[in-house]
């Protein structure tokens, strides 16, 4: 047997690595949503079968991993299943009395695909250690659309 002799600092203090999750196998989640405000079809409440894929960049941790898998699949999971509504959208207070208000995720700005890309970047730099220097997320809706941050 060869034991490499690697110390954990040598390899925590090696640089930033990044992680890609989702990237060949996206997370996948069912969400509605509608848009309150489009003149299309999309002002209906729908919903799709999201694919979305994170980048994570940051110094590796002495676990040996920039982050945890699990810790970014958990902030993404909060939307499954549930259905995302502008904040003045009325569907709230319809949702609220028929008692599924769990299931919503009222949001400051339209539910686009570009929107919830951005939503989740921040709410996985606010959950992931301070160790992580950037986020990308990608947010699949169809097969034709597909909102990220381009590098």
């Amino acid at each position: 047997m060869h034991l490499e002799q690697e110390s954990v600092s040598d390899l925590t203090e090696s640089g930033e690595r990044t992680l890609f999750v989702g990237k060949d196998n996206p997370i996948r989640i069912s969400t509605g949503h509608r848009l309150l405000h489009h003149d299309g079809k999309c002002s209906r409440p729908h919903g799709h079968n999201y694919e979305i894929s994170v980048e994570v960049t940051g110094s590796l941790t002495q676990d040996g991993w920039v982050v945890d898998k699990g810790d970014i699949t958990s902030v993404i999971d909060d939307w499954d299943h549930r259905f995302l509504l502008q904040k003045d959208d009325p569907l709230i207070d319809a949702f609220e009395q028929s008692g599924d208000g769990d299931s919503l995720v009222v949001l400051e700005h339209p539910p686009t695909a570009e929107v919830m890309g951005l939503i989740l970047e921040r709410k996985l730099l606010e959950t992931l250690p301070e160790s992580v220097s950037d986020i990308s997320v990608a947010v699949r809706e169809t097969s034709e659309l597909c909102a990220g941050e381009t590098h």
